[in-house]
């Protein structure tokens, strides 16, 4: 399990809203997407959109989808495109890792938020960058690393509660201003040899497994026997057998074995929401005795096992069904091996050459009222349609481009 859960008292960290080291990082950014991430080229489009918002004086919000850990530093790079340094929303683990990270994301613009609980600090932090309007905010509507670059999560409505609340702020004043959403369609090409970049992780893996390598079988066969052999060994550990069925039915079965009886414990049988809300509302319920120390040893472990067992279940609930199968991209297969990797180890090896496809939609006006009635929050909805639009025309681009060639 990676470290994303701090059992410490929280402490809102605010940004920094200087230009000095921003600019000291400027040409730092391309260098760490390369060195860190394999990203050697970013394409920007759209930018004359967003340069439009901010010559207009809108406090603007950039919702991105979020598929590679990398994201914040690609959408550092439109504020740069147009002369506007951004802040960014960051979860507070990501402040927690290292001396050097802890120092450079609120010198970087990024402030922290508290995902296991209401942060306050953090929301009044947000809408007070939207009604300055003085440099764009991004926030990841996601809230998570889906490693999967054609489908969106759940949105999280936080993203229009802070829109509309700086809204409201903005239409009162005096001239009145405007907040506008631009949806950030992020797409990440591979143009490296994908079996060449597959095979070492998959014979890693086999190893692992205690299997001979796998080497006669078809890429995409190859990696679903590895993704079925994983499946069944959590089954094993949970059911004490491997399941019958699809992939789709057994992976809900097994995120159900594992948050069903943490539900019926801590939220009196609640089971409702998308896998990634009902995991941070059970975060939120195990942890407070956690980081207050209130607990004893024994009670301590059991909820540390039950942490874990969160965890297993938000990854398991990021792999899409029918994603791979029956005719993957090349970055389909790269995400589902690295994915494979990240969750055996924690880890994941840099992989290259990747181009980054950055699409930066028209501006979506946030009214300071929420209009009622209908699935879910309006706003949240035509946010989640644009960015499904943006990454189909990206991916249509991918794949008649892979025709052509």
């Amino acid at each position: 399990m990676q470290n994303i859960i701090i059992a410490k008292p929280y402490t809102f960290i605010p940004p920094r809203r200087g230009n000095f080291w921003p600019a000291v990082l400027r040409p730092i950014v391309p260098w760490m997407l390369r060195k860190s991430y394999g990203v050697e080229t970013v394409e920007l489009r759209g930018l004359e959109r967003l340069r439009a918002s901010a010559q207009a004086g809108h406090g603007i919000m950039l919702a991105p989808n979020h598929c590679r850990p990398c994201d914040p530093f690609i959408v550092y790079r439109l504020g740069q495109a147009i002369g506007r340094n951004v802040h960014i929303l960051a979860s507070w683990h990501l402040f927690r890792q290292n001396r050097l990270q802890s120092f450079l994301l609120p010198r970087a613009g990024a402030f922290s938020i508290y995902r296991e609980g209401t942060d306050r600090e953090a929301l009044k932090c947000a809408v007070q960058i939207l009604v300055e309007a003085r440099r764009p905010l991004v926030v990841f509507p996601e809230g998570v690393i889906s490693r999967h670059n054609d489908r969106l999560n759940h949105l999280m409505e936080g993203t229009a509660l802070m829109s509309r609340s700086a809204a409201k702020q903005r239409a009162a004043a005096q001239p009145a201003g405007r907040v506008v959403i631009h949806p950030v369609a992020i797409r990440y090409l591979f143009e490296g040899n994908v079996e060449a970049a597959a095979r070492p992780m998959l014979e890693n893996i086999e190893h692992r497994l205690t299997w001979r390598s796998q080497n006669e079988l078809p890429l995409a066969e190859r990696i679903y026997k590895v993704g079925s052999a994983l499946l069944a060994l959590k089954e094993i550990e949970y059911f004490g057998a491997p399941r019958e069925g699809d992939i789709a039915a057994r992976t809900q079965g097994l995120i159900h074995r594992l948050l069903g009886p943490l539900e019926d414990e801590w939220l009196k049988g609640a089971h409702e929401g998308d896998v990634v809300t009902r995991v941070k509302k059970l975060r939120s319920a195990i942890l407070p005795d956690l980081v207050s120390g209130e607990v004893a040893e024994a009670e301590r472990e059991r909820r540390w096992r039950q942490l874990a067992d969160l965890y297993l279940a938000q990854q398991v609930a990021l792999y899409p069904a029918g994603y791979f199968l029956p005719a993957p991209t090349p970055e389909r297969i790269i995400e589902t091996v690295e994915r494979f990797e990240e969750d055996m180890t924690d880890e994941v090896r840099t992989l290259r050459p990747f181009r980054a496809l950055v699409d930066v939609g028209e501006a979506i006006e946030v009214s300071p009222e929420r209009t009622r009635g209908g699935d879910g929050d309006p706003l949240m909805n035509t946010v989640r349609e644009r960015l499904e639009s943006m990454l189909a025309a990206s991916l249509a681009e991918r794949r008649e481009g892979a025709v052509l060639k």
